[in-house]
């Protein structure tokens, strides 16, 4: 077995590990009433997590290996070691408060962030010009540690938010709890259509012309949405049903808004039928689980994540980012999509806190504070990398 594949297989092996976790956490919430065997699962439970963060480590470590330089180049380099940071921040803050409903909530959440890393590229490609840096390592990973301890901010916050909000009849509270298990249906919807026409190694190429130069686009999908002027040269294959809006700039503009559209889609489907199983919303078939979660620490949870991951982040995605693109590119600023993305995560948790430390707003308004943010981590990382050209393009 060559080195490559020993990292493959430790990866996979963590997510397993990760998954036979998630089991375990279940069964403390069961247990919690028998002292004995609640002191069991627990120690089970936070023990696998800390076997499948170790088997995650190695993998880490085995492909840098393998390539040669820290495996953060890449979407699924970087989305990988966010969700083994996601995990790190995860065992750090339970040590801290020892809150079981974290573990059961935020290591669903890294699994389907693997999940989602999975379905990109996998090859060990050599680094790009402007990637030959030690900034390279200084500036990702601390992004990506920054936005994972921010992210456990969200997964407090969501369970404080389940817990709180009545569920007995449909308000604009529990319309926005249900569009939020819709965006992780929807991030599972990406997972299992791209595993599915992945394994049926479905590959459909267009010929069409960009900036007066003609080029090719693969589209691992069926193109619901196809390059404007785009001519599909592969044989046997579903033709695009509808074009790409010109506003959307860059060669592979079109494909990536073919595979949102396509996680979307299914992951409504999803929704729907978990919807139709449970005859309810699904935020209100979890809300029995988390009748024993205690509010109050949910919400410090909530706070002190972001109160550490904020000044983390803003290291990494502004103050290394600009010194590294002096170096690149020449200049500390520009107006690239991820570096507006990266400004607006700054202001927003910088309005948390204000919010959080000078109005009172504790509880419910700062859980659904620490969903927002979340969701423009995650928006600059899926629908920006996905749909918007510019210079992060590459990552």
């Amino acid at each position: 077995m060559d080195i490559l594949s020993l990292s493959g297989g430790l990866l996979y092996t963590a997510f397993v590990i990760y998954l036979i976790a998630v089991i375990f956490f279940a069964a403390t919430i069961k247990d919690k009433q028998h002292e004995k065997q609640f002191t069991l699962t627990n120690k089970l439970a936070i023990g696998t997590t800390m076997l499948g963060f170790i088997a995650q480590v190695g993998y880490f470590f085995t492909r840098w290996m393998a390539s040669g330089h820290a495996p953060v180049s890449n979407m699924f380099e970087f989305v990988t070691f966010f969700g083994m940071m996601l995990v790190l921040a995860f065992i750090i803050l339970y040590f801290i408060y020892r809150i079981e409903l974290l573990g059961l909530f935020a290591l669903p959440v890294a699994l389907l962030v693997i999940g989602y890393a999975s379905m990109y590229p996998k090859e060990v490609s050599p680094l790009v010009p402007s990637l030959k840096s030690h900034w390279l390592y200084i500036h990702v990973t601390t992004v990506a540690l920054g936005e994972a301890i921010l992210a456990v901010s969200f997964v407090a916050g969501i369970i404080y938010l389940i817990r709180q909000i009545n569920q007995s009849q449909t308000t604009a509270k529990t319309t926005w709890l249900e569009i939020i298990m819709y965006s992780i249906c929807a991030t599972l919807g990406f997972v299992i259509i791209t595993t599915i026409f992945s394994s049926m190694d479905y590959n459909a190429t267009f010929s069409h012309v960009v900036d007066g130069e003609e080029i090719t686009l693969d589209y691992q999908l069926p193109a619901l949405f196809g390059p404007e002027n785009g001519e599909l040269i592969t044989e046997d294959k579903i033709d695009a049903v509808f074009t790409a809006p010109g506003w959307l700039h860059g060669a592979e503009a079109p494909r990536k808004l073919n595979t949102l559209v396509w996680s979307l889609t299914v992951g409504l489907l999803l929704y729907l039928i978990t919807r139709a199983v449970l005859r309810k919303r699904v935020a209100a078939a979890i809300q029995p689980l988390l009748k024993k979660a205690n509010p109050e620490l949910l919400d410090e949870v909530c706070y002190r994540a972001v109160a550490i991951g904020f000044p983390v982040f803003t290291l990494g995605g502004l103050i290394f980012a600009a010194i590294w693109a002096q170096e690149a590119w020449n200049r500390y600023w520009g107006w690239d999509p991820k570096e507006v993305w990266a400004l607006i995560t700054f202001f927003f948790y910088a309005i948390f806190l204000h919010l959080r430390l000078s109005r009172g707003w504790h509880g419910e308004k700062s859980a659904w504070l620490a969903v927002i943010g979340f969701a423009i981590i995650m928006f600059n990382l899926i629908v920006v990398n996905l749909v918007l050209a510019g210079l992060h393009s590459y990552a």
